[in-house]
């Protein structure tokens, strides 16, 4: 049921529509907000609009009586004029041109990664039958990524919006290599233990290859089935064994990243330091991945629920120091996390930026704007801040599909000077 309310029954704390107005019509971000200052009011007098649309539940206060807003309003009738209006909407035009050119970054990194992810493919493929030549194009796959990283001052972390309907190995394995470097930047590496970390981190699943699919796609196997499973990192080091001239640092990330920091893990029960540093990070960004995009997508974790779950009740499998270097590596608010923001409003941490972690790029659900076209809000450019990272479960449907319609979280990361 819809409410309407008099403009100059307004104040700071109502959840309003603006109904059917266009949105280069008004100078708002959103046609959906809670109002946030008195200023806001006297914009919409400035419109035009006598009555507003407004949503009790959204909304922190109940508007204000008619008799007492009369004499408010009548108190604060200044003019606004038309230049202050057309000056906000101009402001306004200049941010549309910026989301334009966010949205096509944003678009130029989903084909990076789908490129990126595509080689990795064919390199998986190739390796049993053509291993060093594959090998070489993974150096140069790595040796990409790590260029653009070394150097940069402040590195950007993208969410990509998947096309292919069943992500396969060479996705898990470019969100691994992506995450890894990212870490591995934080942690401070060396450009040649970054090479190592990016070639290994490609390869750490290699011996799956090996395993049926049966078995790698069941989520309660037998003890029978788990001990086959876990054979892939044998697998894997005898596969890594016919490429010539692979690092030992990066043969060690194949036979090491099931291993834990309890002492836990497989194949050896390895314990702390023991398990070498570069399978220690590539742990961390393998864990991860796995808790976003698991083979059962109905158990998927948001991005805010997968670090919680890594640091509070899988603390103990992690290197702590790496870990904590992990969560202040992809934010406080990863990309693909759901959040509220101080207007009422609920978007999608599309971007997230190194140099301002509280402040990241977000895709903002408003159902009169086809999803194509949402906008995109860099809350270093607004007052608006990022109130609770909030679980899909508690939004609508509608909501969830229009900012996350595949469900999964792939990451592109690059680096700016």
């Amino acid at each position: 049921m819809k409410h309407t309310v008099p403009v100059d029954c307004l104040q700071p704390g109502v959840f309003i529509s603006l109904g059917e107005l266009r949105w280069l019509d008004h100078p708002f971000l959103l046609n959906r907000f809670r109002l946030a200052s008195a200023e806001q009011i006297k914009v919409l007098r400035g419109l035009g609009l006598k009555t507003v649309e407004w949503d009790p539940e959204r909304s922190t206060v109940q508007p204000l009586p008619e008799a007492s807003a009369s004499a408010d309003a009548s108190e604060e009738e200044a003019d606004f004029s038309a230049s202050v209006l057309d000056s906000m909407l101009d402001a306004k035009r200049s941010r549309s041109e910026r989301v334009r050119a966010q949205r096509e970054g944003l678009a130029r990194c989903e084909r990076l990664f789908e490129q990126e992810a595509s080689g990795i493919g064919e390199i998986l493929r190739d390796l049993g039958a053509r291993p060093n030549e594959a090998c070489t194009r993974a150096r140069s796959a790595v040796n990409r990524l790590v260029g653009g990283l070394l150097d940069a001052e402040s590195v950007a972390v993208h969410l990509v919006n998947m096309k292919v309907k069943e992500p396969g190995p060479a996705q898990h394995a470019m969100n691994v290599v992506v995450l890894a470097l990212l870490l591995g930047k934080a942690a401070r590496l060396g450009e040649e233990e970054m090479r190592w970390l990016g070639l290994g981190a490609m390869f750490h699943d290699i011996g799956e290859q090996d395993v049926p699919a049966r078995v790698l796609r069941s989520t309660q196997r037998t003890a029978a089935e788990e001990q086959f499973y876990q054979a892939h990192v044998g697998y894997g080091i005898k596969r890594a064994a016919l490429v010539g001239e692979l690092p030992v640092a990066v043969r060690n990330i194949i036979a090491c990243h099931h291993e834990r920091w309890d002492g836990q893990g497989f194949p050896n029960c390895l314990s702390g330091a023991k398990i070498p540093r570069l399978a220690r990070v590539t742990a961390i960004a393998d864990r991860y991945d796995r808790l976003c995009n698991p083979l059962d997508a109905r158990v998927a974790k948001t991005p805010a629920e997968a670090l919680a779950a890594m640091f509070k009740q899988e603390g103990n499998r992690h290197d702590p120091e790496l870990l904590q270097l992990f969560v202040k590596a992809v934010g406080v608010y990863p990309p693909g996390s759901f959040v509220q923001l101080s207007d009422g409003s609920v978007g999608l941490v599309v971007e997230s930026n190194s140099a301002d972690l509280l402040n990241p790029l977000v895709m903002l659900h408003d159902p009169g704007v086809p999803r194509n076209e949402a906008l995109l809000l860099d809350l270093r450019e607004t007052d608006s801040r990022i109130e609770a990272a909030i679980s899909p479960a508690r939004l609508p449907v509608e909501t969830v599909e229009y900012l996350a319609p595949r469900g999964r979280i792939d990451y592109y990361v690059d680096g700016a000077r």
